[in-house]
């Protein structure tokens, strides 16, 4: 298990990513952990290295008794990334987490390349809520407030519907320490940052969920808005857990944020064409190009390759099998054993090839199928 002594915390992280991308680090909700972060960090690990964690009395992190403070979970995250011999990343923080994130960003700027603020608040106007809640956990265990939390957490067509996502949080939630629970629900309940906000200099991002009962546009969303300058704001059709009611569009939104797709150009095209076709083939594109033909060679790297494939919503995987697929549904058998053979060469295997072909069966007719079929039989027998 991997696990940090920071003075007296063991803390509990994952870390995930290549060592020479730059740091992201994820912060979880009350009552969740660091799998709350799960579909951000398949997405972001082959751009950066990412980071997350369980905070003080949630998941495998210790729960020290009594009640804690923002600037206490905040210092045990600079504890963790000192002694991971982390000194900058880009911080994402969701409720608690974005609290964190915002005293990060007060009190150590110099830490942060990024800020972004998910379904939090800088202050709650009525203490009294957080605190009856942290009291009957106290009294009466996390089940007491458990359907309530949900409630909360998803919109009720999610909860009926009890998607993994939902599940396991429920899961995660009725397994939480209470005294590490309520320890946080303290935090919660005496946060206010409103006078820093306009001080704050990290770049921002403040992600709303339009169904959240928690910490709403009006009131919350709108105050972050306002009092940080220069913040960018992306609304959700979600309750309060909005990276896992909608991941692929709270994904769109960190990668438009922390990972600008580039210009197109003919270098980045290049090399992009390179790692998915492979040096050998764009090798012979190359020598074969002619004055007549070099102008559409180049066009094609600079926007295919420069620009689409460039672009971090899809993986590379999913891109290859969208392009067997309308490759195969149209007809373009050249263009179709081109990327099936660069495919199988990086990562792909007989059964995508299947899955895909027999999409392709049902939507493109059986005779696309069946040569795509064919031509794979083919090519398989020389892997």
């Amino acid at each position: 298990m991997p696990t940090l002594q920071t003075g007296t915390l063991r803390q509990y992280f994952r870390l995930d990513g290549a060592d020479n991308r730059p740091v992201v680090v994820f912060s979880h909700s009350l009552g969740c952990d660091h799998t709350q972060w799960d579909p951000q960090a398949e997405a972001l690990a082959p751009h950066f290295r990412v980071l997350r964690y369980d905070t003080r009395g949630h998941g495998a992190t210790d729960a020290t008794p009594g009640e804690y403070s923002i600037e206490l979970l905040a210092r045990d995250l600079i504890a963790l990334a000192d002694s991971l011999s982390i000194p900058q990343f880009a911080f994402c923080g969701l409720s608690l987490g974005g609290m964190i994130g915002q005293w990060l960003a007060l009190n150590s700027p110099s830490r942060l390349t990024h800020l972004i603020l998910a379904n939090t608040s800088a202050r709650f106007p009525d203490p009294a809520p957080m605190e009856t809640r942290r009291r009957t956990v106290l009294e009466q265990g996390i089940p007491a407030v458990a359907d309530a939390v949900l409630g909360r957490f998803f919109t009720s067509a999610n909860l009926a519907a009890n998607p993994p996502a939902v599940a396991r949080t429920r899961r995660v939630l009725l397994s939480t320490d209470p005294t590490g629970y309520a320890g946080c629900a303290a935090a919660v309940r005496d946060i206010d940052h409103t006078a820093g906000l306009s001080s704050i200099a990290t770049p921002t991002l403040i992600v709303v969920g339009d169904h959240d009962v928690s910490t709403p546009w009006s009131g919350h969303g709108d105050a972050l808005a306002r009092g940080i300058p220069h913040a960018n704001v992306e609304r959700l059709p979600t309750a309060h857990l909005s990276n896992l009611e909608t991941p692929h569009s709270f994904n769109a939104a960190l990668f438009r944020f922390l990972l600008p797709t580039p210009a197109a150009s003919f270098e980045h095209g290049l090399a992009r064409r390179r790692a998915v076709l492979g040096d050998a083939y764009v090798d012979r594109a190359i020598a074969s190009a002619t004055h007549f033909n070099r102008s559409f060679q180049e066009l094609i790297t600079q926007y295919a390759w420069g620009a689409v494939w460039q672009r971090p919503g899809l993986d590379d995987r999913t891109r290859r099998l969208l392009v067997l697929t309308a490759a195969a549904s149209l007809g373009r058998w050249e263009e179709f054993r081109l990327h099936l053979r660069a495919g199988l060469a990086h990562g792909l295997e007989p059964c995508d090839i299947e899955e895909t072909l027999l999409q392709a069966a049902i939507y493109a007719g059986v005779p696309a199928a069946n040569t795509g079929f064919n031509i794979a039989a083919e090519e398989l027998t020389n892997v």
